[in-house]
């Protein structure tokens, strides 16, 4: 992964996340590996929607260990690439341990709350618009050369809004039975995420007019 080829985020000069980063790297821990626990966040989230939306557990303790393990997903997106380009760890895998795990984790992530909260159809298209940002900015790279991460639902926004609704879906199950919030935040994700990719590929089209490559 090259280091300009990289989503732009203040986070990785806060004091935590270098302190990590180095005592991650003396560890020996590979970026790769962070990646992988990435995934398992991913995964432990969209079972504990399904198990508060099922209610196998207490459905308020589902939605708040979905958001921490939210939360968590993104600490390990954080700091696999800061231990691969200041920590001196990359591998010749590490293109694709970049990117693939974090496809994987935003289908986890949106499937599970789909059909946490009864509307698999919404989480579905919030899976697939999440998943099409991603191929948007790809292609731009292959095309363009030019990584773009634009909103206004990239992966920080997506993650940030479905943190938010698994929060307030906590809060809500405190005095209703139904959860509403989470599925209008699925389809507000999908819409946006939708919106994300259109104008990531206006903006590509734009450039390649500019500036035709050879």
């Amino acid at each position: 992964m090259q280091a300009d080829a990289r989503r732009p985020l203040k986070s990785r000069s806060y004091r935590w996340a270098v302190s990590a980063t180095a005592m991650l790297a003396r560890s020996g821990v590979t970026p790769n590996a962070i990646s992988a626990v990435s995934m398992v966040m991913a995964m432990l989230g969209g079972v504990a929607f399904i198990a508060a939306g099922r209610e196998w557990i207490p459905p308020w303790l589902g939605w708040i260990a979905a958001a921490v393990c939210i939360q968590l997903r993104l600490i390990c997106n954080l700091l696999d690439g800061m231990v691969a380009i200041e920590g001196g760890q990359r591998s010749p895998t590490g293109g694709i341990w970049n990117e693939a795990p974090d496809r994987f984790a935003d289908t986890m992530l949106l499937l599970g709350a789909g059909l946490g909260c009864g509307h698999p159809w919404a989480g579905a298209c919030a899976a697939w618009a999440a998943v099409m940002t991603a191929y948007v900015r790809a292609l731009g790279a292959d095309l363009h050369r030019v990584q773009d991460f634009c909103g206004p639902f990239a992966k920080p926004q997506r993650m940030a809004a479905l943190t938010a609704a698994a929060l307030l879906a906590m809060a809500e199950s405190f005095w209703s039975d139904s959860v509403s919030v989470l599925p209008w935040s699925l389809w507000i994700i999908a819409a946006g995420s939708f919106l994300t990719v259109l104008r990531r590929l206006r903006r590509l089209a734009w450039r390649m007019r500019q500036t035709p490559m050879p």
